[in-house]
């Protein structure tokens, strides 16, 4: 992997380091895994959608069925349907099936407090 660091920037390192081979090493050691890059970029994916969001503020006050979350976004239930199977696939969402009714709840803690720092970083701009 150190083949492909450009001259300038080895160049740059020597300057910047006692030993800019170990920081060289150390820096290729913070690069994380392709596996850990696709599953949160999965997450945020499924967060970059306003129906999406709006599913998840919905269900920040508990379970609701498809038909509810019909209501909620004002949209046809293929587009809900849509929607949940991208959150489903994310983990932000769970199901529970109850007869021939299927609830849907906040998957993990971690999906609302993705949601509180998404509104306290646009709060803060």
């Amino acid at each position: 992997m150190s083949d492909s660091v450009p001259e300038s920037t080895r160049q740059t390192l020597d300057r910047l380091y006692e030993d800019p081979e170990n920081r060289l090493t150390s820096l290729f050691e913070l690069a994380p895994d392709d596996e850990q890059v696709d599953a949160q970029l999965g997450v945020f994916k499924a967060l970059a959608n306003e129906h999406r969001i709006r599913i998840l503020e919905a269900l920040k006050e508990g379970e609701l069925c498809a038909c509810e979350l019909q209501v909620v976004l004002d949209a046809p239930q293929s587009t809900v349907a849509s929607h949940l199977r991208e959150l489903k696939d994310a983990g932000l969402v769970k199901t529970r099936r109850q007869g021939k009714w299927t609830y849907y709840r906040i998957g993990d803690t971690a999906a609302l407090q993705l949601l509180e720092i998404a509104h306290a970083l646009a709060a803060g701009t």
